[in-house]
């Protein structure tokens, strides 16, 4: 439906729709003067002219009508969809007025619908008497509407639950009067376990890494961390939080009438060809308790060193310092970096029959057959420092230790690389320079590091292009000039740099990335680099040591896999930024 007012009175002076482009940038001054011109010319509204002569993008377009009508303009691909109110709304009537319908309030009796033409009064009034609530028109570009009616009815996570959701939401248990106790207690518990099914399902098909079930004051939240990133993905009526979080604490192994402190359990989860390990994480909180359950897959192996991200020279400096028979390898970088799958990595690629390798871990995310892992228990006594000392009685040739976290772990992993054993362990520190100052402010003697550090590594992860629908990237000079000047001889100054990004789509999480691949910087400890540490040098005067030496850096890592179309400088500059 064409706009048939072209102006509204905003304060003394009359605002257009052409106004409104030209103050989101969408327009230049220039342009808005002419449509104007041609508004009195022809008589056709600035909307018409505006789409015939395709000025600007369809959803830059309904962003300045819904500023112009007042009306709430919603980005579907970034929202979460009610199941409730996909049931509510019959999929032949969305398509029939090519509308959405993203949430219900029953308390309010409100449904909001995305519109592609939200003043379509004729629309509005069918679908109230339809369905029995007050709509909410809120806009939305057309194309993205046509998408989600011809894929989201039939495919999304929200609808897969909204069946369940008919027969387990407790406003309709109470329409039953026949014996509602039995209906609640076994109709309910089956239909919770099928959306916890349906959740987990959606968690394995999109590659989460972690989900996150949040209760709030009105409903309860699910996101899902993909490629790094939360995302939500679902609400679920609060009514049916706590029956949700019982059923998951049942599998997990939990006292599920303890809801005043914290709890972990974990269990598994097989669908198909696929199976995965679930760690679960409970938090009272102000509106109830919060769920999260880490997934590790148990299928589809430890990823090569090659295949995380390392290549060239850093993969043979990390390479020479594993093959020798001791020493340290210190993994630096904050949580959520990859480190643990590094060193899975690492200590899978020396694991054989005629070594003795053993890990000690907080907690073991990985079953490796060989190993002799042990997970630490404080609670017990069972500490990284003394599970390290008993390690040294078990005849080891590698051992790891999940992280260094005071003096007594330090020495103790320094003494037994010089006594003939390979050590591998991690630290919280930014880059690899930084991670001997680190341990030299914990108390470890100099001369002892100089001599036991053989390398550290330092790492991020950032999300890979989609490579199904790469395209290349059109950027501002300056940040080409930023890449040349970063990386400096490392890339021809005549070689044309070329930047790429995904489009989005709703095989990628419509995010334009799949997977994540690992940045690097790795630093072997030369003879003048051992030197610095003895006497005390800081973090700055190792680091520039290390890149005279030829280390590249995490930065340079990250640029030099955005030339190659890899991943986008964006992801770059958004995890590599000091």
């Amino acid at each position: 439906m064409a706009a048939q007012t072209n102006a509204v009175k905003v304060g003394d002076g009359t605002r257009t729709i052409a106004d409104i482009l030209l103050a989101q940038g969408a327009l230049t001054k220039g342009v808005v003067d002419q449509v104007k011109l041609a508004e009195i010319q022809t008589g056709e509204s600035q909307e018409e002219i505006i789409r015939k002569q395709n000025l600007v993008s369809e959803e830059a377009l309904t962003r300045a009508k819904a500023s112009f009508y007042n009306i709430k303009f919603i980005d579907l691909t970034i929202t979460p969809i009610d199941p409730d109110a996909l049931s509510a709304l019959p999929v032949e009537v969305a398509k029939k007025f090519r509308v959405f319908p993203v949430s219900l309030d029953r308390n309010l009796n409100e449904l909001s619908v995305a519109m592609a033409d939200p003043l379509d009064l004729t629309a509005v009034e069918f679908i109230e008497q339809r369905t029995g609530f007050h709509v909410k028109p809120l806009s939305c570009d057309p194309a993205v509407i046509d998408d989600f009616l011809a894929t989201r009815y039939s495919t999304t996570l929200s609808q897969e639950v909204t069946a369940a959701l008919r027969e387990a939401s407790p406003e309709r248990d109470k329409t039953n009067t026949f014996d509602v106790s039995s209906q609640t207690g076994l109709i309910r518990q089956e239909k919770i376990s099928e959306i916890v099914t349906h959740i987990l399902d959606f968690a394995i098909r999109s590659r989460a890494s972690d989900v996150h079930i949040e209760p709030q004051e009105k409903a309860t939240r699910v996101r899902y961390r993909i490629d790094g990133i939360l995302q939500e993905k679902l609400t679920i009526p609060i009514a049916l939080h706590d029956s949700l979080v019982s059923r998951i604490k049942i599998l997990s192994g939990m006292k599920i009438d303890e809801k005043r402190i914290p709890q972990d359990g974990r269990f598994n989860f097989k669908k198909q060809d696929e199976e995965v390990d679930l760690r679960v994480s409970t938090l009272p909180t102000s509106w109830g308790e919060k769920v999260v359950m880490r997934l590790l897959k148990k299928t589809g192996g430890i990823p090569t060193l090659q295949e995380l991200g390392l290549r060239g020279r850093a993969l043979k400096n990390l390479e020479d310092a594993v093959l020798r028979p001791h020493g340290i390898v210190l993994i630096c970088g904050p949580t959520g970096s990859g480190k643990t799958t590094t060193l899975y990595s690492l200590i899978s690629r020396l694991n054989t029959s005629k070594v003795n390798i053993m890990t000690l871990e907080d907690p073991i995310e990985y079953k490796i057959l060989g190993v002799n892992q042990v997970q630490i228990n404080p609670a017990v006594g069972l500490t990284f420092a003394s599970g390290l000392r008993s390690f040294l009685r078990q005849d080891p040739n590698i051992i790891l230790v999940g992280e260094i976290r005071d003096r007594e772990t330090a020495d103790l992993a320094i003494q037994a690389s010089l006594t003939g054993h390979l050590v591998f362990s991690t630290l919280h520190t930014n880059d690899a320079a930084g991670a001997l100052p680190r341990l030299l402010d914990m108390g470890a003697e100099p001369f002892l590091l100089a001599s036991s550090i053989t390398a550290v590594v330092a790492q991020r992860v950032l999300r890979k292009i989609d490579e199904r629908v790469k395209e290349p990237e059109t950027v501002d000079p300056k940040i080409i000039d930023d890449i040349r000047k970063n990386l400096g001889a490392l890339i021809p100054p005549d070689k044309p740099i070329q930047l790429y990004h995904g489009k989005p789509t709703s095989d990628n999480n419509n995010s334009g990335y799949i997977g994540r691949v690992g940045i690097f910087e790795v630093m072997s400890v030369s003879e003048k680099i051992a030197r610095l540490i003895l006497e005390r040098s800081p973090s700055s005067a190792l680091e520039q040591e290390a890149r005279t030496e030829g280390m590249i850096t995490m930065k340079q890592d990250g640029y030099l896999k955005a030339v190659e179309g890899i991943t986008t400088i964006e992801e770059v500059i958004r995890v590599a930024q000091e």
